[in-house]
């Protein structure tokens, strides 16, 4: 089981493996940096598909705000550009009045020539000294999510928590979990995650995350202009939630305009996500607005929803979102858009259905359900930015993760596919997928739309 702390991670856009991870990297390097060592220069490499869309996912901003020692969660979103201006102007870091030389335009190096042995999201730092020695190397996967891994360390890496009364790697094992303590799927994780920290510290970590992820929404909703990048896409959300006002003073209204509420929800976050905003990863950056936007549907468009009832989706969530990490991937790079909003749409299908009072056989089905009909889903960003088709896909996530709870709740939790089955076959169908359609902006849309 990997803890509702790590796969719910508070950060800024527009990634969390080209991202936040990068960031976390860079800020670990030098943190072990020896204070004494002469060190005079810093460099980065960036491989794969971290050099692919370094620019459109942020990477080489996020590596300068992590090498002056910012993290992904306490970092000022709008404070962001000024220290990454600051850094370029003077070709220097300054770090405890000391100033180590490093210019982005040459010191980012883009190699996207070499095949990184182990992962496909991998950076090098080198400390250098005046005559160009290396004093300290250190290399990270970035693996999804938000979590990185030293590379020599990304095929034994490990996440379970210690001495957890309920533990589980599979679906099955967490059913048999349900079984043998008579708990729902949200009781067994609270139980384990109680193996490191209170009830109470658990409670308010997730009302933070509720807090951070409805307010992501309401400033989503009223921004307006453009989103950075070079495609100069309008913000959508603010027009939508005027048009969908107007919309519900009117006598006549659609049956499914409850639909539409879910996908603007969603795109309001992706928008934020995209222009940089503080986000949490559900279970990346790429699919924040899935669960946001299917919390709000159960916050204000369900009877009898509660705070408990939003904890309980968030922990049940979490356990699906531990699954597919640990069994699988949520990266976009190792396994296509599967992996991300593929992963959030199946973790809000099982936590709408837990939080609607589903028993845990219904809610393995929907978690099942919501990732059957991602599979095979490409990540191919146009021009290396988490914007085209990312935001609208969101929203299609939400939607079905919908859709996904409702049709488990209508049956017994009888089925054929079983949650295993399709996280083995997700990760399967990721080894399966050419590499232009895995977060390199390579193939699909990303060659297939004209820039314009």
């Amino acid at each position: 089981m990997i803890s509702l702390f790590d796969i719910f991670k508070i950060g800024i856009g527009p990634s969390s493996s080209h991202t936040i991870g990068p960031m976390r990297a860079a800020r670990r390097f030098m943190t072990h940096l020896e204070p004494d060592a002469p060190v005079e220069r810093i460099r980065v490499t960036l491989y794969g598909s971290l050099a692919w869309t370094a620019s459109g996912h942020a990477t080489d901003k996020a590596v300068i705000l992590g090498l002056v020692g910012e993290a992904p969660e306490t970092i000022d979103p709008d404070a962001a550009d000024g220290i990454v201006e600051s850094v370029t102007a003077r070709r220097a870091l300054l770090i405890d009045d000391r100033r180590i030389e490093f210019d982005p335009a040459t010191d980012i190096v883009l190699d996207k020539e070499t095949v990184p042995p182990f992962h496909p999201n991998t950076l090098q730092f080198e400390a250098l000294a005046p005559d160009g020695t290396c004093l300290a190397r250190a290399r990270f996967c970035s693996v999804g999510g938000g979590f990185i891994v030293p590379e020599t360390h990304t095929e034994g890496a490990t996440y379970a928590l210690p001495d957890m009364p309920f533990d589980f790697t599979s679906g099955k094992e967490l059913l048999a979990r349900t079984v043998e303590s008579q708990q729902s799927i949200a009781g067994v994780v609270t139980a384990n995650e109680s193996a490191l920290r209170s009830e109470a510290e658990i409670h308010a970590y997730l009302d933070r995350i509720i807090d951070i992820m409805m307010a992501c929404i309401e400033r989503g909703l009223h921004q307006t202009g453009t989103l950075p990048g070079r495609l100069k896409v309008r913000r959508r959300a603010a027009a939508l939630y005027a048009r969908l006002r107007e919309s519900a003073l009117q006598n006549q209204r659609p049956a499914h305009e409850i639909m539409d509420w879910v996908s603007l929800f969603a795109i309001a976050v992706n928008e934020e996500n995209a222009a940089g905003g503080r986000v949490v990863t559900a279970p990346t950056n790429g699919a924040a607005g899935v669960i946001p936007a299917v919390l709000r549907y159960y916050r204000d468009f369900c009877p009898n929803a509660s705070r408990q009832g939003m904890r309980d989706f968030l922990l049940t969530a979490a356990a699906i979102g531990g699954l597919f990490k640990l069994n699988a991937s949520i990266s976009g790079a190792e396994v296509g858009c599967q992996g991300e909003v593929g992963v959030a749409s199946s973790m809000a299908a099982a936590g709408l259905a837990a939080a609607l009072g589903a028993n845990p056989l219904q809610v393995e089905n929907a978690a099942e359900i919501g990732m059957e009909h991602h599979l095979g889903m490409t990540c191919d960003p146009v021009a290396g930015l988490v914007q085209i088709p990312c935001i609208e896909r969101n929203a299609f996530g939400a939607v079905k993760a919908i859709n996904a709870a409702s049709l488990a709740m209508h049956g017994d939790g009888d089925h054929h596919v079983s949650l295993d089955q399709v996280i083995r076959t997700m990760a399967e169908t990721g080894r399966d997928m050419n590499h232009r359609y895995k977060e390199t902006s390579l193939g699909g849309l990303a060659v297939n739309l004209p820039e314009c």
